[in-house]
């Protein structure tokens, strides 16, 4: 049965699931860095890739931090040799990467993965809270479910894979926060306009809580061996 670890930070969900320390660690998509940072703290040296030039660029630009390496590259491209790293980690990435290329970039992970590597995949869940919100201005209906038979077919070539769930919490102030949010993603292209409109805005509202506003959504997380 499948391990749920309930409401957690991403990054405390990952410090229970292996022991980072001492491991060497691809990030591969991690956009601006949060969890490449998070695992660096959990003992880890990480490198992470992000293919996107604009947000790519803001990583290397970024103060510098112990453990830590950015580098430009795609998902299916990872221009490192084969074998070389202990744990390769895909969160909320593969459903970015083109839909042509998600199996390539699988095979990719397990090149650089050493024999007894471990490829992580964290996908979050279409039917959640947060998900259904974004859904009328940018909905990845599509996309996550190829990520979802991607990560079936992967399977033949890892020996065992487990999968796990969490669930992610985002937290608001305002809806004026929660578009700023949007708007400001490098890997999209999503605008005010499209956020701004009764549907959104109602769904937005069924999340008031007293201090604000709360949106979870399920994510799973797939162990290949």
């Amino acid at each position: 049965m499948a391990k749920n670890f309930g409401i957690q930070k991403d990054i405390d969900v990952l410090a229970q699931l292996l022991d980072w320390k001492g491991k060497i660690v691809f990030d591969v998509g991690c956009g601006p860095g949060h969890l490449t940072r998070g695992l660096a703290e959990l003992g880890a040296t990480v490198t992470g890739f992000e293919p996107n030039p604009i947000q790519a660029a803001k990583n290397l630009a970024a103060p510098p931090c112990d453990g830590v390496t950015f580098v430009e590259a795609p998902a299916q491209k990872l221009p490192v040799e084969s074998g070389s790293v202990d744990v390769v980690m895909l969160s909320r990435s593969l459903h970015h990467v083109p839909a042509e290329l998600m199996d390539e970039a699988l095979k990719e992970a397990k090149r650089v993965l050493k024999t007894e590597g471990v490829l992580l995949v964290l996908e979050p869940d279409i039917h959640g809270q947060f998900s259904q919100m974004i859904r009328p201005f940018h909905d990845e209906t599509h996309v996550r479910a190829l990520a979802l038979e991607a990560m079936d077919r992967a399977a033949d070539l890892f020996k065992n894979v487990d999968e796990s769930w969490f669930s992610s919490e985002a937290r608001f102030e305002s809806f004026e926060a929660f578009k700023q949010r949007m708007i400001g993603m490098s890997f999209n292209d999503i605008v005010a306009e499209r956020i701004e409109t009764p549907e959104v805005e109602a769904c937005f509202e069924a999340g008031r809580v007293d201090d604000g506003y709360r949106f979870t959504n399920p994510i799973r997380i797939r162990l290949f061996r």
